[in-house]
């Protein structure tokens, strides 16, 4: 139907508007950017609390920014983690937040990123200092000072339950993580000071059912053994259960760091001695908030070693 040429001028008046407000819309939401949240295993309930968190986050502060949470299958799969990072470059994300799980293998995929334009931020479990530098970028790391919550905890279980002398092993996580082996120093700093004998450092790679058998094995090993030291958790629950199996409960001591939820009720009933709170929910918020700074065109407050440190807590029974 041909339209008399006053409705044709309204028409084509109605359509020029449009024409100039979809360009305006769509700039609009070009200019709210979209952040992606790369974990490790989503098995574990301290990187689903860190999911819940940034997702509320994202809920409370919709107009700021878009938020694509991902996780790999378990801790050691550095592979997949690094197919999620390459995924996000291609999708054209603005912010890359991740926890790695190898604190080398993921810097090339994260200078990958960079040389894209994507601003990262590393949350959780630290990228190497020196690898970053042999790379030629500087990453800022939101996290907690693993070394010293772990001596926060070793120390709690040296001065309640232990002697000069007694033996003691720790079960560690992924060993190429950072994280990792600052557990593991500060658990060894608290044991050294308290004059214990670490017999036996294995790792359980942050795994409830490597936890389990790393336990199970120190503990035929080793059968005057007083405590586990597990690096987190995960590894704390299956040091329990091989405890358990052993007939050994209330003889050896078991701690562990993250106070998931799982693990309060065996810090309740005394299975579990101490863990380490480390706030996994406000790393990912802090870790987001740093790199909308970025993208800003601000500096985070970071340190002299281009650290946000997040606070450590210990938790013993309630």
């Amino acid at each position: 139907m041909k339209l008399p040429f006053p409705g044709r001028v309204l028409a084509l008046a109605v359509l020029s508007t449009l024409s100039l407000a979809l360009p305006l819309s769509a700039a609009h939401a070009e200019d709210k950017p979209k952040v992606a949240l790369v974990m490790k295993s989503l098995a574990n309930e301290f990187f689903r609390t860190m999911e819940d968190g940034a997702k509320a986050y994202q809920q409370q502060h919709p107009n700021d920014f878009d938020l694509v949470a991902n996780g790999i299958k378990d801790e050691s799969d550095t592979g997949n983690q690094i197919r999620i990072v390459e995924q996000m470059i291609v999708s054209g994300v603005n912010a890359l937040v991740i926890a790695p799980a190898d604190s080398k293998a993921l810097v090339p995929v994260v200078k990958k990123a960079m040389d894209a334009g994507i601003t990262v931020v590393n949350i959780d479990n630290r990228l190497d200092p020196d690898v970053l530098e042999s790379k030629g970028i500087s990453v800022p790391f939101v996290g907690p000072d693993n070394r010293k919550g772990a001596r926060l905890v070793g120390d709690y279980l040296a001065q309640q339950k232990l002697k000069a002398g007694d033996q003691v092993g720790i079960i560690e996580g992924v060993p190429t993580t950072t994280n990792a082996q600052q557990r593991t120093a500060g658990f060894k700093d608290a044991m050294d000071a308290a004059q214990m004998k670490v017999v036996s450092v294995q790792s359980g790679n942050w795994e409830i059912d490597k936890g389990n058998a790393v336990a199970a094995a120190m503990l035929n090993e080793y059968p005057d053994l007083k405590a586990l030291l597990a690096g987190n958790d995960s590894m704390a629950l299956g040091a329990v259960s091989a405890v358990r199996a052993a007939g050994k409960t209330g003889q050896v001591q078991v701690v562990g760091y993250d106070n998931i939820r799982a693990i309060k009720p065996m810090l309740k009933d005394g299975r579990v001695l101490a863990t380490l709170e480390q706030h996994g929910a406000d790393q990912a918020v802090f870790g987001i908030q740093a790199a909308l700074q970025m993208l800003k065109g601000e500096k985070p407050a970071v340190d002299a070693d281009n650290v946000i440190q997040t606070p450590v807590e210990l938790v013993t029974q309630p």
